[in-house]
């Protein structure tokens, strides 16, 4: 299968941040098209794409936007959730730093199909590269007539605020986004009502993410046929895949719906050498575990949930032989305890109660009962929690036990870790210790795609 450079068209252009190479390279035609249309035909040709949502859940785009109620002569908003922060996802990121007039074309546009006047991007604080990158690109638009008042001639008015926000991983739900964005603590809200009706500032809201509204552009340009004769029957058109880990060339891949890992790590040099795939994750840590048996599962919506797991943002982190899948699992439990923003209670407790039975195991003093006592653990909180964080945080634990219940039993009864984390590391390290098998702080996690 071909890669299928879209959004990664501009990447390896002098200066691609730029304007003018944007525009060089067909930039804003996209733009000065969707202007001569309709709203309403806008909206049905991104709903005839089959765009769906690159964020993680894949729902409808177009369908989305057609959730909004009449107009009513108040004000509607667009906010693009560029919180990109699970370990393992690093899409948007990229894509922001290296072409991020995608992005405001593709806000543009959509600001315009939904009838919205000012838009919001919620950048991650932390990638305060990002953020900058962003408010240069937004100031060339405006200069250029692409953003501001009577866009290109059109009557058409369109402000942009892109808004840092404080580094919550919460936050990328776009409830707790919207509360935050708002000023309060970034927490999700209750839903209904849902956004589309009572979004920002208790007014009508679509809320996508970054890749969502940065493909947008070639949409309407392109045509709504010819991005739909990519990808499969029920996920259509191209996507980024982010590889990470032990691979021989980690990036960027911007293939079809539908690709495999086996083709992708084709492309991407393969396992590091002298090693094999022992698991991977089809869409960032949230998302169940798939192994060597899932080499050739299409990566789409349909097939990803069909095999037992997600799509989600196309974070394929790729693990071989010398990880301990305990050990990244741990990590992973360790980001979602400390990013749970505690509103309710299976959740806030129950990655606690995680976290500890785990590091118990990985450190040689887990006990006979602790895999049953981790299942039971994420059965009180697999579709309790208030939002997803909760789910996502149990899948990696209860999709490890299921493909590697031997591995775990094994630190039960050896007392310890039978790895040794240097030898997964992509660069020379010491390992720190705090007991007799344990190796709890290191590069090795990180080195192979993890948190640390």
């Amino acid at each position: 299968m071909n890669l299928t450079p879209v959004l990664t068209d501009t990447w390896d252009k002098d200066r691609s941040w730029r304007l003018a190479t944007y525009e060089r390279n067909g930039g804003y035609a996209g733009l000065k098209k969707a202007l001569t249309m309709e709203p309403a035909a806008l909206v049905q040709a991104v709903k005839d794409s089959g765009l769906r949502g690159r964020g993680g859940a894949g729902f409808p785009t177009g369908m989305k936007w057609g959730f909004l109620p009449p107009p009513d002569g108040g004000p509607r908003y667009l906010v693009v959730n560029a919180d990109e922060s699970e370990p393992g996802t690093c899409k948007d990121i990229p894509l922001m730093l290296a072409s991020p007039q995608h992005l405001i074309e593709g806000v543009a546009i959509t600001s315009f199909a939904i009838g919205c006047d000012h838009a919001f991007i919620y950048v991650r604080g932390e990638v305060l590269h990002v953020y900058r990158r962003l408010l240069n690109a937004v100031e060339e638009a405006y200069k250029a007539g692409y953003l501001g008042k009577n866009i290109q001639g059109s009557g058409f008015d369109l402000d942009v605020t892109v808004h840092a926000g404080a580094g919550a991983y919460i936050c990328g739900e776009e409830t707790a986004l919207l509360d935050s964005l708002e000023g309060l603590r970034g927490q999700p809200r209750l839903k209904p009502p849902f956004p589309a009706v009572a979004g920002l500032y208790a007014r009508p809201t679509v809320v996508n993410n970054v890749e969502s509204i940065a493909s947008v552009p070639a949409i309407v340009a392109e045509g709504a046929e010819w991005f739909s004769s990519m990808g499969t029957e029920k996920s259509k058109g191209h996507g980024l895949f982010s590889l990470s880990g032990h691979v021989t060339r980690p990036g960027q891949y911007e293939a079809p719906l539908g690709i495999t890992l086996r083709e992708l790590l084709d492309l991407s040099g393969g396992i590091r050498a002298g090693h094999e795939l022992k698991f991977w994750t089809p869409g960032g840590s949230s998302t169940p575990i798939f192994t060597q048996d899932h080499l050739d599962t299409p990566l789409d919506y349909e097939s990803v949930g069909a095999a037992g797991s997600m799509l989600g943002t196309r974070a394929l982190q790729i693990f071989d032989e010398t990880v301990c899948v305990v050990r990244a699992v741990s990590r992973w439990t360790d980001f979602y305890a400390h990013e749970s923003c505690g509103k309710c209670t299976p959740c806030r407790e129950g990655t606690y109660w995680l976290k500890q039975v785990l590091r118990r195991i990985e450190s040689g003093e887990g006990q006979d009962g602790d895999l049953e006592l981790l299942v039971d653990l994420c059965d009180n909180i697999l579709g309790k929690a208030f939002c997803a964080l909760g789910d996502g945080a149990v899948s990696p634990v209860t999709s490890s036990i299921e493909h590697f219940r031997d591995e775990y039993q094994a630190h039960i009864d050896g007392h310890g870790c039978p790895f040794d984390p240097s030898a997964s590391a992509l660069f020379p390290y010491t390992p720190k210790t705090t007991s007799p098998g344990a190796a709890l702080v290191g590069a090795a996690g990180a080195g192979a795609g993890g948190h640390r």
